[in-house]
């Protein structure tokens, strides 16, 4: 049994969701988002709730019930609150800037790194040192953080690199004479 299947997801107000077949419509006041659930899971509307329940005892359909659910929870938090992640630049010269559509980073490397930003995700920079990531798309919004990450991932010794907002850089001592 699923326990994060079993329960069901509350759709807040100003949020409707309408079930076609497989695939589940989200809207409300930040946009629309879909998601199409494979043929193992069934899922219903009732009660300002959807409700998602497999369609037999295979390990597959059990599989799908847990994450066909976190999806579509997704999709409605998107679509109400919006999804953010923060980054955060820890390094001498190391900084960013948007101009236009492209965020411009100086990372230590012999040439600036320009990442185009792609649509339906908005990267802003309130400080050189800041990148915030927003979206209604949870798993674009993350993707997008991973690769802006991934260009100068932090190091354990001096902590320089890009890190999320809440993580903790596990620091290594150095060499000792």
């Amino acid at each position: 049994m699923s326990r994060i299947g079993k329960k069901p997801v509350g759709l807040p107000s100003g949020v409707s969701a309408s079930v076609s077949g497989q695939t589940i419509d989200v809207k409300g006041p930040k946009g629309t988002l879909s998601f199409t659930a494979t043929d193992d899971v069934t899922i219903e509307v009732e009660d300002n709730a959807v409700n998602v329940t497999p369609r037999g005892k295979s390990k597959r359909a059990r599989q799908q019930w847990g994450m066909s659910r976190t999806m579509i929870g997704n999709c409605v938090e998107g679509v109400a609150n919006g999804v953010k992640k923060q980054l955060e630049i820890n390094g001498v010269g190391y900084r960013a800037q948007m101009q236009g559509n492209t965020l411009k980073l100086a990372l230590g490397l012999s040439h600036d790194v320009n990442f185009e930003v792609p649509e339906g995700v908005t990267v802003t920079c309130p400080k050189q040192t800041e990148i915030v990531v927003e979206g209604i798309d949870k798993q674009l919004v993350g993707e997008v953080a991973a690769k802006i990450r991934e260009w100068r991932k932090p190091e354990p010794y001096k902590g320089k690199g890009i890190k999320y907002k809440d993580e903790y850089i596990f620091r290594k001592e150095g060499k000792k004479k």
